[in-house]
C-alpha cells in the first residue's frame, strides 16, 4: 500500500487549475443556473426574459407582452417596455445590451433606482439564456432608432442567415438596424436553444406557459399577456388580461358557493434595512435605506371546507410561503377571536378558535410588493424579509377587523354568516376530539386491567377530569361520597410509596402503589412519556393536613418529576388543601354561613380575634381535623373538592437545574447535606406546634 508520503506531488502544480471566466461557468455549470437541462431547465430559460418584461409593467412602462413559440424551436418574447439601455456603460465601455447579455450580475435591479419592484433579483437571468442558445437575437426599439444585436453560445457578432446554422462571424456590437415611430419603445429578445447543453427531449410546455401567462395577468392588471404556439399545423393562441387583479384571481380559484364576497384587505407600512450599496468609486458599502412594502390580499369564504392559499411578493410565486403569509395567518387567529367574543357568536367559556377553523373554506390571494426582497435560498420559493410579517399582520388585521365589525348591512350579514361558519368549525372540531378521546379511553380500558381500587369518572374529556391521589381508605370512602363522579376520580394509596429518588427503576415499577398511578395516568413513564395520552386534566394529590401528610405529597411529588415530568412542567399537578379547623357559630349574622374553615394556625388566631370583635360567638373549643378521615362527605366537598370553594397548590418549577437540586437534596442517597439543614433549622421550629 502506498503511504502519502511516497506520493509524488510535484505533477500538480497550479498550471493544473481551471478558471472559468465569463459565461463560461453558466455552460460548464448550467445545472446551477437553470435547475436541469431539461424541460424543466429549458422552461426556466423562457421564465427569464418574461419575468423581465413583466418586471417593466410593475414600473408602469410596459401594457403588452406576447410570448411565441416560433417553428424553428425557438422562442421570442415582446414587450413595450421601456427597451434595455443602448448607451455606453462607463465601467465596461461596453453599450447597455451587451451588458446585461454579456455579464453575470448586470441590470438594473440592484440599486432601488430603476425598479421599485422586481422579479429579478441577481442579473443573471439574460446573460444565461445567452450562454445557453445556439443564437440569441435581440431588438431594441428606443425612439427615434431601432438596435440589433447577436449571440452565438453567448459571444456577440453576426449572422449572415436565420437560424442557428447560419455562418457567424464575432465582433459586432449593438448596430442601428432602423427607424421607429416617435415615442415607440420596446424589447424583442428571440433565442434558439443550445442542444449541446439541453436534452435531446427538452422542449418548450404550451400549457405551462399559459397558466402562468394567465396567473401574471391577474397580478398585474391591466397588462395583456399574450401567448401563441406555431410549431403545430393549427395555430394556438391564448390572450389573458385582468383588470380586477387578484380579486378575479380569488374568484377563478374559489370552486365553491361564496358565504362573503371577495375582500380586498390592502394597505403598507415602512421598515430600515441595512444593505450594501455601491458607491463613487464602485466599492460596497453597508447603508441604512428606508423600504416601502405594499400589501395587498384577496379573500373570500366559502361554504367548502378546502383552503386554497396562493403567495407572491412582486411576481414571484412563493408557494412554500415565508414572512408575509405568517403575517396573515397570525392576523387572521387574532382578529377572529376578537370578534367571536365581542359579537358573543363564542360564549367566554367556548375555548378559542385555532387557525384551521378560520382557514377552512378560504381562499385567498397574498401578494406583497417591495424592492430587493430577500428570499431563503436560490429558488424563491419562501420569503424571508423579517418585517414583512408584522406590515402585513397590522394591514390584514385593521381591515379585517373593519369588515367583522362593520355596521353597513351587507357587510354586517356577511361578517355574521363568517363568523358563525368559523365558530361551527371550531365546535365541530372539539366535537371530533371528544369522540376520539372517548374512544380512545374506551379502548385503553378495555386492553388494559385498570386497578380495581381506581373509582373513575364519567367523563372522556381529558381536559376536564381530575384524578384526586387519595391517602388512605377511609378517606376514599368519604371521598366518594363528596366528589363530582362525572369528572372526578379516585385512586387511593396505601401508606407511604416507594422513594424513588433513592430506588432504581426496576424497583419502582415493582412497587404496587407507583405501577398503579403510572398505569392509571395512562401516558407512560421516563422517556416514553406522552402528555397527549394522559387520562386526566388534573392530577391531585389529597392527604392529610399532618407531617405524614406533607411527607406523602412529597413523595409523590417525587415520583412525578423523575418518571411523568412533563404534567409538572404543563402545571397539571396539585396538592389539595385540607382545613385543619372548623368554628360552629350559633349566633352567626345575616348573610354569615354557619361554618367557617380555617386551613393554618395563623389563620386560626386571627379568626378567633375577628369574632370577638364582632360578637359572635361559637361551639367551643372549635373542630380540631387530624385527618381527611374526620370529615363528612359534605364537609370534604365544600372545603377540598367542590371546584367552586377549594384552594389547590400547584406545583411549579423555577428552572429544571434547581428542581433537581431540591429533590436531590431532600430525598436523595446523600444523608448528610439533609442532616446538616435539618441541625440548621430546626431552631426555627416552634415547639407548640409538634403534635405530640
Amino acid at each position: 500500500m502506498t503511504r502519502p508520503a511516497d506520493l509524488d506531488h510535484s505533477g500538480y502544480t497550479a498550471q493544473h487549475l481551471t478558471v472559468l471566466e465569463g459565461l463560461e461557468a453558466v455552460r460548464k455549470r448550467p445545472g446551477m443556473y437553470i435547475g436541469s437541462t431539461d424541460t424543466r431547465g429549458l422552461m426556466h430559460c423562457l421564465w427569464e426574459p418574461i419575468d423581465n418584461a413583466v418586471d417593466e409593467a410593475l414600473a408602469g412602462a410596459c401594457t403588452r407582452i406576447d410570448v411565441i413559440l416560433h417553428a424553428d424551436g425557438s422562442a421570442e418574447v415582446r414587450d413595450d417596455g421601456r427597451g434595455i439601455p443602448v448607451d455606453i456603460e462607463p465601467r465596461t465601455k461596453l453599450s447597455g445590451v451587451e451588458v446585461v447579455f454579456t455579464r453575470l450580475h448586470a441590470g438594473g435591479k440592484f440599486g432601488g433606482i430603476s425598479y421599485t419592484a422586481s422579479g429579478g433579483l441577481h442579473g443573471v437571468g439574460a446573460s444565461v439564456i445567452n450562454a445557453l442558445s445556439a443564437r440569441l437575437d435581440v431588438e431594441v426599439d428606443r425612439s427615434p432608432a431601432k438596435w440589433g444585436m447577436s449571440f452565438r453560445r453567448g459571444v456577440p457578432g453576426t449572422f449572415a442567415g436565420d437560424g442557428p446554422r447560419a455562418s457567424f462571424s464575432k465582433g459586432s456590437g449593438l448596430a442601428k438596424i432602423g427607424r421607429v415611430k416617435r415615442g415607440t419603445t420596446g424589447t424583442r429578445v428571440r433565442f434558439w436553444p443550445d442542444r449541446q447543453i439541453f436534452t435531446k427531449d427538452a422542449t418548450f410546455v404550451f400549457d405551462e406557459l399559459v397558466t402562468r401567462a394567465r396567473q401574471t395577468s391577474f397580478l398585474v392588471p391591466g397588462l395583456e399577456v399574450v401567448v401563441r404556439d406555431e410549431r403545430e399545423a393549427e395555430v394556438r393562441e391564448e390572450s389573458f388580461r385582468h383588470d380586477g387583479g387578484i380579486a378575479e384571481y380569488c374568484e377563478y380559484l374559489a370552486t365553491d358557493e361564496g358565504v362573503t364576497d371577495v375582500l380586498r384587505l390592502q394597505g403598507g407600512g415602512h421598515f430600515t434595512e441595512t444593505v450594501p450599496v455601491l458607491d463613487d468609486q464602485g466599492h460596497l458599502t453597508p447603508r441604512d435605506v428606508e423600504r416601502d412594502l405594499a400589501v395587498d390580499i384577496a379573500v373570500r369564504w366559502g361554504t367548502g371546507y378546502e383552503t386554497e392559499i396562493r403567495s407572491f411578493v412582486n411576481v414571484i410565486s412563493t408557494p412554500k410561503g415565508g414572512t408575509h403569509v405568517q403575517g396573515f395567518e397570525r392576523a387572521l387567529g387574532k382578529t377572529f377571536n376578537d370578534a367571536l367574543k365581542t359579537t358573543r357568536v363564542l360564549r367566554a367559556s367556548e375555548p378559542d378558535v385555532t387557525k384551521d377553523d378560520i382557514l377552512e373554506g378560504l381562499t385567498a390571494v397574498v401578494t406583497v410588493r417591495l424592492a430587493e426582497p430577500q428570499f431563503e435560498g436560490q429558488t424563491k420559493e419562501v420569503l424571508g424579509t423579517p418585517a414583512a410579517a408584522r406590515i402585513v399582520s397590522e394591514v390584514v388585521r385593521k381591515e379585517l377587523k373593519a369588515f367583522l365589525t362593520s355596521s353597513k348591512r351587507g357587510e354586517k350579514q356577511q361578517a355574521r354568516a363568517v363568523l358563525d361558519k368559523v365558530a361551527s368549525a371550531a365546535r365541530a372540531r372539539l366535537a371530533a376530539r371528544q369522540h376520539r378521546d372517548a374512544q380512545r379511553r374506551k379502548n385503553a380500558l378495555e386492553s388494559s386491567a385498570l386497578p380495581a381500587k381506581l373509582a373513575d369518572c364519567r367523563s372522556s374529556s381529558a381536559d376536564n377530569t381530575e384524578l384526586f391521589i387519595v391517602e388512605g381508605d377511609s378517606a376514599l370512602g368519604t371521598a366518594k361520597l363528596a366528589r363530582n363522579a362525572e369528572f372526578q376520580a379516585l385512586l387511593p394509596i396505601r401508606g407511604k410509596i416507594l422513594n424513588v429518588q433513592k430506588a432504581s427503576v426496576s424497583d419502582m415499577l415493582k412497587n404496587a402503589e407507583c405501577a398503579a398511578i403510572i398505569q392509571v395516568v395512562g401516558a407512560g413513564s421516563g422517556r416514553t412519556f406522552d402528555l397527549d395520552a394522559a387520562r386526566y386534566g388534573k392530577i391531585i394529590f389529597m392527604a392529610d393536613a399532618d407531617s405524614d401528610g406533607a411527607h406523602i405529597r412529597c413523595l409523590l411529588a417525587t415520583l412525578f418529576w423523575r418518571y411523568m415530568r412533563p404534567l409538572v412542567e404543563a402545571g397539571r399537578v396539585y396538592t389539595a388543601v385540607p382545613p385543619l379547623h372548623r368554628f360552629e357559630l350559633t349566633n352567626p349574622k345575616k348573610g354569615q354561613s354557619k361554618y367557617l374553615y380555617t386551613y393554618s394556625d395563623a389563620e386560626y388566631q386571627r379568626t378567633c380575634v375577628q369574632l370577638e370583635k364582632k360578637g359572635v360567638r361559637w361551639k367551643n373549643p372549635p373542630q380540631r381535623y387530624k385527618g381527611l378521615g374526620e370529615m363528612d362527605a359534605d364537609q370534604l366537598a365544600e372545603t377540598t373538592m367542590d371546584p367552586r370553594h377549594r384552594t389547590l397548590r400547584r406545583l411549579t418549577m423555577a428552572g429544571a437545574e434547581e428542581a433537581d437540586r431540591v429533590f436531590d437534596l431532600l430525598m436523595g442517597n446523600d444523608v448528610a447535606p439533609r442532616r446538616e439543614f435539618l441541625v440548621a433549622n430546626a431552631y426555627e421550629l416552634d415547639d407548640a406546634r409538634i403534635d405530640a
